[in-house]
Order: structure tokens, then C-alpha cells, then sequence
């Protein structure tokens, strides 16, 4: 007889798991999506459609944190993200897996194929400055071009930019890997952010058979 094993749902993550406030999880959202800008609260309050009080409070609460900047210029402050913030890599990783072109590509992880890592690198999860030459996303796994290729064109158009992705099978990146393929020695030397997949199984070397 088989014993009854509690039932869990699939539950998609979300920013707003990590944090108390929802407020401060949209504010979050946009700062890493717009590492660059900085904005008034009159400003943040119209892009996160929330109540200016809620977001004057959270901004208060990053700022004694440290995770965004306050600037004054001439009788506005300013608010913009602290890139030196001691939890930053952390927040980056929790932003693109949930949100943006990460969130969309875990959703939709059984459509997209049978799915071993996603990896983006630390430039494009950080909305970095974008080179032609750049990889961007490296795919490990037996993808459904087509549908990955919706994602990526949703993103692009909100980024204004071609993104550059990378499709390769589980047994040539074994191949390439073991044989210190230049192109993905290039690829993965680079900071990167896992999307799916563990960081320490996509560059654990394997052990080669002895024949």
C-alpha cells in the first residue's frame, strides 16, 4: 500500500517572495531593469502605479539599507540604485529569475524543450552597456527553437536591442567543455546569472572513461 505523500503546487516564484513589501519588490524591479536612471518619487510612484506615501516609505527604508542612493539636485531628490550595496549579486540573481525574459523562460520551461541550464551573463542581467559581439544567454539542453524564439523577440523589443543567444546540446557542451573549447572558455570565464540549472553542475568537469 503506498503511504500518502503531502501534496505541493507548483507555485512560479516571485520577487515579492523575498520581500515584505510588494511596493518595495516593484521598486526593486525597476531599478535593476534601469541600473543607470534615477528618478523623484512623483516619478516612481507613476511607474509602480502605487500610492505616494507607500513609496516614500520603502525608498526610505532602501535608502537606511543602503540598496539605493539618494541625490540631490536643485530642489528634487533622487533616487538610484547602489551598485555596492553588500547584497547585490543576490538581489541580481532574484530579479532576472523573476522577472523579464527569466521569469518568462522559467514559466515556460516545459515548452521551450528539455530544458539543463540557462545561463545569462552578469552584463545582461545587470541591463549593462551591449556589445554585437557579446553572448548573452547560453542554452544547455534540446530546446524548441520556436519557442524560445518568442521570448527572446518580447525582450528585445522592450530592450531595443537584437540579443545574442547561444543553443547548444547536454553531449557537444560535455565535448566542448572537456576539450577547452575556446568559444565556451570565452562564455563561461565571464559573471554570470543561472536561470535554470546548477552553477556547479554546468562546470563540474567530468571524469573521462578509461577504455
Amino acid at each position: 500500500m503506498r503511504a500518502n505523500c503531502p501534496q505541493f503546487s507548483e507555485h512560479m516564484a516571485e520577487l515579492s517572495d523575498f520581500m515584505v513589501s510588494k511596493v518595495r519588490a516593484k521598486l526593486i524591479e525597476l531599478f535593476f531593469r534601469n541600473p543607470s536612471e534615477m528618478w523623484y518619487v512623483r516619478e516612481l510612484t507613476r511607474l509602480t502605479g502605487e500610492e505616494i506615501n507607500a513609496v516614500r516609505r520603502e525608498l526610505a527604508r532602501m535608502t537606511e539599507s543602503g540598496m539605493v542612493k539618494s541625490e540631490e539636485r536643485g530642489n528634487r531628490l533622487y533616487y538610484m540604485l547602489n551598485h555596492h550595496y553588500e547584497f547585490f549579486p543576490e538581489l541580481l540573481t532574484a530579479v532576472a529569475k523573476t522577472s523579464g525574459l527569466g521569469k518568462d523562460m522559467k514559466r515556460n520551461r516545459k515548452k521551450l524543450g528539455d530544458i539543463d541550464f540557462i545561463m545569462f551573463s552578469g552584463k545582461f542581467a545587470r541591463f549593462g552597456s551591449h556589445s554585437n559581439t557579446d553572448v548573452d544567454i547560453l542554452i544547455v539542453g534540446n530546446v524548441v527553437l520556436p519557442e524560445l524564439s518568442v521570448l527572446v523577440k518580447k525582450e528585445e523589443e522592450k530592450r531595443g536591442y537584437e540579443i545574442n543567444y547561444t543553443v547548444i546540446s547536454k553531449e557537444e557542451f560535455e565535448f566542448r567543455k572537456e576539450r577547452r573549447d575556446p568559444f565556451l572558455r570565452e562564455i563561461l570565464a565571464g559573471s554570470r546569472v543561472m536561470i535554470i540549472g546548477s552553477e556547479d553542475e554546468m562546470l563540474e568537469t567530468k571524469p573521462q572513461l578509461s577504455t
